[in-house]
C-alpha cells in the first residue's frame, strides 16, 4: 500500500495516484477545453456588456485582462498540457510530436493524448503527483474567473457599467454592490456611482437590456 502523491491518502492499488484523484484528473483535464472557450468572453470586459447610454468614466478601461490573456496565450492552458504532454512522451521514451493548428486544437489534442496515458501516469509515473496538482490549480485559475466560488466577497450584481471612454467605446463591466460601501464603483474604469443615482442607474440599466439601442436621459456618474 502506497499514499496517494495528490490527496495523500492510503492507496491499496499502490500507484502513485489513487483512483479517485485519477478520475478527478481525467475529469479536470476533458473540461480544460471548455474552460479555455469560456475564458473568452472574459477577455475584455465590455465585450459581453449591454448597449446602454453613456457617461464619462474617470479613466479609459485597458484593453484587455492580464490574468485572461495569459491563460488563454500560448504558454497559458495549451502551454501547460502541452508540457506535461512532452514530459509524459519522453518519460515513456516516445517520439516528442510537434503542436500544429489553432490554439483550440492543440489543447483538445494534447487533453486527448494526456487522457489515454492517464492508466500510465497513475500507476508508474513518479511525477504524477506534480502533474495531477498542476493540473488541478490551472482548472481552479479559470474556474475562479468564469464562475467565482465565493460570491458574497464580490457584491450583489447591479448591472453593466454604462460609462463609456473618449473614444466612445462603452465599459461594459459588470457593476457591484459592496454591503455598507457609500459609492458604487466600476473595478474595471473606476466610474463611481454616489447614491443619489443608484435608482436612475437601476432603472437606466433596465431600460438599456429590455430596449437595445434606445435613447435614454443620461446619468450623472461622478
Amino acid at each position: 500500500m502506497t499514499d496517494c502523491l495528490l490527496c495523500e491518502q492510503p492507496d491499496e492499488t499502490g500507484g502513485y495516484l489513487c483512483p479517485g484523484c485519477t478520475k478527478a484528473t481525467v475529469g479536470r483535464l476533458n473540461a480544460l477545453p471548455g474552460l479555455y472557450d469560456e475564458l473568452l468572453p472574459f477577455l475584455t470586459p465590455g465585450s459581453g456588456g449591454s448597449t446602454g447610454r453613456r457617461s464619462t468614466a474617470v479613466s479609459a478601461p485597458l484593453p484587455v485582462s492580464e490574468m485572461v490573456l495569459s491563460l488563454r496565450g500560448p504558454g497559458g492552458v495549451v502551454g501547460v498540457v502541452e508540457d506535461w504532454l512532452a514530459a509524459v512522451r519522453d518519460a515513456r521514451r516516445m517520439r516528442p510530436v510537434t503542436p500544429v493548428g489553432s490554439v483550440e486544437s492543440r489543447l483538445r489534442a494534447a487533453v486527448r493524448s494526456l487522457v489515454d496515458n492517464m492508466p500510465w501516469i497513475s500507476v508508474s509515473w513518479p511525477d504524477a503527483g506534480t502533474f495531477a496538482e498542476e493540473i488541478r490549480d490551472l482548472e481552479r485559475v479559470g474556474v475562479s474567473v468564469v464562475d467565482p466560488a465565493d460570491r458574497s466577497e464580490r457584491g450583489t450584481r447591479v448591472g453593466t457599467c454604462p460609462a463609456v471612454d473618449d473614444g466612445g467605446v462603452i465599459c461594459g463591466a459588470v457593476l457591484r454592490y459592496q454591503p455598507g460601501a457609500k459609492l458604487v464603483v466600476c473595478s474595471w474604469c473606476g466610474c463611481t456611482y454616489p447614491p443619489a443615482t443608484w435608482q436612475g442607474l437601476r432603472a437606466w440599466i433596465d431600460h438599456d437590456e429590455n430596449h437595445p439601442g434606445a435613447n435614454t436621459q443620461v446619468l450623472n456618474a461622478s
